[in-house]
């Protein structure tokens, strides 16, 4: 036994031991954490598929050295804990026999984007973040994350590419729902009881590890576009409220958070040098590393490097800034600026190269792999934690208690922003539309026509424009007002019968005229038509709170400041807004 096999050594030596004991090329594997798919039966790919990976997952690990995987898709959860132990044993076949650490972007709740999470699945079903944000309840986010936690463990994931704190301040950015809102003081309560449920008071055998993301925030993107995409790269501060932005990555700090992912944004306009987040000295060292004294690991978004294709389609590389370098210099650069690990790429060659040349010292790569060997040790990945058992797995994921959870707090998270006639009695003619007629039935009759009703139930989503791209039309951008047909459409319902509408607030809707017509206008962000019908039959209590103003119009949203909260002219609704039945 090696003294880095040796489960009674102190970390830090065992470590060091390690460190010693491995070759350039078994370094430069550490440095990549990227995506891997499994086949539905939970046995590993072995057949390269281009969209996800130039290389079988036999080949990432025993090939190439990588040790740090993202899931990608929904699976059972006794074939995925299948797969990770699958995919542990041949990383124990490996020369070192160094463990791998399984991440996963969000799943459990309502919203399904290949870019950024998925649904709940098999995983208990609870609002989005805006929706713990709107009950304002740090004790029941702790019992979230502390879900999360025992769920993910069960099948074998080590680390949550999330929780998401950026500051929701530009109306129209796609990426909200994954926040807290807009309330900085508020994203700092609920970020430290996030980490504290994912991690325990200190990273252990019992934790998952937090990637905090992103830094230094990426709400105030210009026009509301997304940094995932060329057109959608620049940040900017024009209300001078950089430092606001920072607060719940400070409150994430003090939390004793694990990992930090910075976002693709090129800031522009400020003293930062206007290159991605990931490539910026100042911003990954300068700020996060000397002024807030992170320690923990720094792990780029995905896809910095290297061109990609994504469902079929070409994606360039989100250099942003640096697009003329060459992939070895935006590694370089990259590693200069401070980070530990490049998210979504799987080229090691390029820090072998790096390191053999002499432009990257090894001791600069060492640093960073000293870290990511360390958490691996804390999580015990090395003894104990290193395999899960399936039938666990299959009776965690979804347990009862954790369902009932989750469905509590979806109607919790319900905000009623007028109220009309609720909570309703009774068992009145229902019309409904965007609500299952089979959950309908179980509080009134429902009937086919909006004239043979007494009430209707309608559910809206925010609007968005339609974009081109398969991968793009996941984030749901631009114009957040219902445009003319559909609008004509919902008045017209609620001209015909009151109709009590609940729209789903991905983003901060447009809807004055339909909060001045419907006989009841609630929020949701992310609950079951059962929640909802719950809510409106006075069997639950809503206690959500706006997380963000509503905007009155497309005008104020576009006049508005990106880097300033809820800066729209004479709002529909206040942040903060929302009624008790």
């Amino acid at each position: 036994m090696h003294p880095y096999q040796d489960a009674t050594r102190p970390v830090d030596e065992r470590v060091e031991d390690l460190l010693a004991r491995m070759t350039p090329e078994e370094k430069a594997g550490q440095l990549f954490h990227t995506i891997l798919t499994m086949n539905p039966d939970g046995t590993p790919v072995t057949e390269a598929d281009d969209s996800t990976s130039r290389f079988t997952t036999p080949e990432l690990i025993a090939g190439r050295g990588l040790t740090h995987f993202n899931l990608l898709g929904s699976h059972g959860p006794r074939e995925m804990a299948t797969w990770h132990n699958a995919i542990q044993s041949t990383a124990a076949g490996t020369r070192l026999g160094i463990p791998v650490t399984l991440s996963t972007d969000p799943r459990h709740a309502f919203t399904d984007n290949i870019g950024a999470s998925f649904n709940a699945g098999a995983f208990s079903a609870w609002p989005e973040a805006l929706g713990l944000a709107a009950v304002r309840d740090p004790e029941l986010v702790f019992r979230f994350a502390d879900t999360v936690r025992r769920e993910y463990l069960s099948v074998g994931f080590r680390t949550a590419l999330h929780p998401q704190v950026d500051l929701a301040t530009e109306p129209r950015w796609s990426r909200q729902s994954g926040t807290f809102g807009s309330d900085a003081g508020l994203s700092g309560e609920l970020v430290a009881a996030y980490v504290r449920g994912l991690q325990g008071e200190t990273l252990g055998p019992d934790s998952v590890a937090a990637m905090v993301k992103h830094f230094p925030g990426g709400g105030p993107q210009k026009d509301g576009e997304d940094p995932h995409f060329p057109h959608g790269k620049e940040q900017v501060y024009p209300g001078g409220l950089r430092d606001l932005h920072l607060e719940p990555f400070r409150a994430a700090i003090a939390a004793g958070c694990a990992q930090m992912m910075p976002y693709y944004g090129q800031p522009v306009g400020t003293d930062w040098e206007e290159v991605g987040f990931g490539f910026n000295k100042g911003v990954v060292t300068g700020l996060l590393r000397e002024e807030l004294g992170f320690t923990g690991i720094v792990c780029t978004d995905w896809g910095l490097l290297e061109d990609s294709v994504i469902l079929g389609e070409p994606h360039e590389a989100r250099a942003w800034g640096v697009e003329h370098l060459s992939v070895a210099e935006r590694a370089a650069k990259a590693l200069d600026a401070g980070v530990d690990q490049f998210g979504g790429e799987q080229c090691p060659e390029v820090i072998v190269e790096l390191m053999a040349s002499g432009r990257i010292p090894e001791a600069r790569i060492d640093a960073s792999v000293r870290r990511l060997l360390r958490e691996k040790f804390l999580l015990g990945l090395f003894d104990e934690r290193r395999y899960v058992d399936p039938d666990e797995a299959a009776e965690t994921v979804g347990r009862a208690d954790f369902a009932a959870a989750g469905a509590a707090a979806q109607r919790r998270s319900l905000t009623v922003l007028t109220d009309g006639p609720l909570p309703l009695s009774g068992r009145p003619r229902l019309y409904v539309e965007g609500v299952a007629p089979e959950v309908a039935a179980a509080y009134g009759e429902v009937v086919a026509a909006p004239e043979e009703a007494d009430l209707a139930l309608l559910r809206l989503r925010t609007p968005y424009e339609e974009r081109p791209g398969r991968f793009e039309s996941f984030f749901h951008s631009g114009s957040l007002a219902f445009d003319a047909p559909e609008l004509d459409r919902v008045l017209a319902l609620l001209a015909t019968v009151p109709t009590v509408v609940c729209v789903n607030l991905e983003r901060p809707a447009v809807l004055p005229e339909i909060a001045d017509r419907a006989a009841a206008l609630l929020a949701d962000y992310g609950a079951g038509d059962d929640a909802l019908l719950d809510v409106v039959f006075g069997r639950a209590r809503p206690e959500g709170r706006l997380p963000f103003e509503l905007p009155r119009s497309m005008a104020a949203v576009r006049a508005a400041r990106p880097d300033v909260p809820n800066d729209t002219e004479d709002p529909v609704f206040p942040y903060g807004h929302g009624l008790e039945l």
